[in-house]
């Protein structure tokens, strides 16, 4: 699996028993303090083999960091919360690459392994199919209010607390009871990720608004116009691909927002349903079932208030 795809890491298969799991992720600050930002870079990055059904456990450092304008320390402990993150993951960072740039970014180049006959595509969801996420939305709404300061620190700390748990426990329990199709909620929002399944997969779904999981404050802050470039391009991509039903604009944005590490979105067969809610609870994952897929199609997604 690689660019002929637009699955969420590539998969190269080594034996008939063993493939390796390769992906890379970088980005820009989203918070100010620069340990949290290292871990939750480090978590974003290692999300993709967990959608994949991926075991991480190898990585490498890339960075860009002025080191003219900010001191040496700042560099350490964004290195010190990425390497905690890898650490608790049970990850190897094992070194990596920087280079001088004008604005701090960090990331990883990771490496997992899975057998290849359990690799979960974003591809593959059946009609009847429940719809389940893990996190809740809004962490892109939080984050851009932070940045215009517009965000309480009590939802500031939420937020890093969402985006620093990893997908590890979530991804372990999807692949014990089997899904159809899994995809990780980041950049293109919780509608784009859906749209690749959906469309990937030749089905149409429907979400029920009132089941989705948001951050309470995010439904403010999108009113006042906390909303990021990546939200804004989401919608206006996704409007013709989406069908609402009775959402004001600021709701469909919040189905919009470009989420950085957010939680796994799988389509899972009616009748596992249940064994899958009661082993992502045993490993104290929330989750909710957002929708279903309700048969054949184009990828058209409704979505309902209720």
């Amino acid at each position: 699996m690689g660019t002929s795809t637009v699955d969420d890491a590539a998969v190269y298969r080594l034996s008939d028993d063993l493939a390796l799991v390769q992906t890379v992720d970088v980005f820009t600050p989203v918070v100010d303090d620069p340990y949290h930002y290292g871990a939750i870079s480090a978590a974003n990055a290692l999300s993709d083999v967990y959608a994949m059904g991926g075991r991480p456990i190898l990585a490498l450092n890339i960075v860009g960091f002025p080191r003219g304008k900010l001191p040496l320390s700042v560099l350490e402990e964004i290195l010190r919360g990425g390497a905690d993150k890898a650490r608790e993951a049970g990850v190897l960072i094992a070194g990596g690459h920087s280079i001088d740039d004008p604005e701090p970014k960090y990331g990883l180049a990771v490496t997992g392994v899975v057998r290849p006959d359990r690799v979960v595509r974003n591809v593959g969801a059946q009609p009847g199919d429940r719809l389940v996420l893990t996190k809740p939305l809004g962490i892109g709404i939080i984050t851009t209010g932070i940045k215009q300061e517009k965000t309480s620190p009590e939802s500031t700390d939420q937020a890093i607390r969402l985006m620093e748990t990893l997908n590890r426990d979530a991804a372990e329990a999807m692949v014990d009871i089997g899904v159809n199709a899994a995809t990780d909620v980041t950049g293109f929002g919780l509608l784009g990720h859906l749209y690749e399944m959906t469309s990937g997969s030749r089905v149409r779904a429907r979400l029920s608004y009132r089941a989705i999981p948001v951050l309470e404050e995010a439904r403010t802050l999108v009113r006042q116009g906390a909303v990021a470039g990546g939200t804004a391009r989401n919608y206006e991509y996704l409007r013709a691909r989406v069908e609402f039903d009775g959402l004001d604009e600021g709701d469909q944005l919040i189905l919009c927002d470009a989420q950085t590490s957010g939680g796994l979105l799988m389509a899972v067969p009616a009748a596992r349903l249940q064994a899958l809610t009661a082993a992502l609870a045993r490993r104290n994952v929330l989750a909710a079932q957002i929708g279903h897929i309700t048969g054949e199609g184009d990828g058209i997604i409704q979505v309902a208030p209720y």
